[in-house]
């Protein structure tokens, strides 16, 4: 019944690629909504919408544009302000996630799901947490303080990794199912 339902919406709004901008769109509201620390749909909607969507920039600019405005919501809404907004490794963690998503275009499969999200998860872990280390306020600038810091992220990692395939399993799930399961009509579109 659902997927009929999605699919009548799908005829009517125009097609796949209103549906992955819904897709963009229910991962920022559910960032807003209460959860644990870091298992949040972020990594996962980079992931899937470098997987899917049509032109390459698109399935970066798209899901980027939609953190920045939910980066400065959660920062100014729900933190009211206590901490900074400009966050340039986590943004391009994320941006290498979804440039990990352009390895499984045409090849959507749970494996090839969970290993691009696993490796997502380890490449944001490791370029948002260098960020942490450098920007020098936390940690001291040697090895000792990058490995200090490292193993200081390593429970955010594990939520982050089970939030990222959780996710990623929904989104591309969800999304083959009601890709393939849609009236022929909408499949040449």
């Amino acid at each position: 019944m659902l997927v009929r339902l999605l699919a009548f919406f799908l005829v009517a709004t125009g097609g796949p690629t209103m549906l992955l901008y819904l897709y963009v769109l229910a991962a920022v509201i559910m960032r807003l909504l209460p959860h644990p620390w870091n298992m949040t749909p972020v990594g996962a909607m980079f992931l899937f919408s470098g997987a899917t969507f049509r032109r390459k920039w698109d399935s970066l600019l798209i899901p980027l544009a939609a953190l920045l405005v939910s980066d400065y919501a959660v920062i100014h809404v729900l933190y009211a302000g206590r901490y900074g907004w400009f966050s340039p490794y986590s943004w391009a963690g994320f941006l290498l996630v979804g440039i990990i998503g352009w390895a499984l275009r045409d090849r959507i499969t749970y494996a090839t799901v969970a290993t691009g999200s696993l490796a997502g998860s380890v490449v944001f872990f490791v370029i948002s947490n260098f960020g942490v280390w450098a920007a020098g306020q936390l940690y001291p600038h040697t090895w000792t303080g990058l490995a200090t810091c490292y193993l200081a992220g390593l429970p955010f990692f594990r939520n982050t990794a089970i939030g990222d395939m959780i996710y990623a399993g929904l989104m591309f799930g969800s999304y083959v199912l009601i890709r393939y399961r849609r009236p022929v009509e909408i499949r040449t579109a």
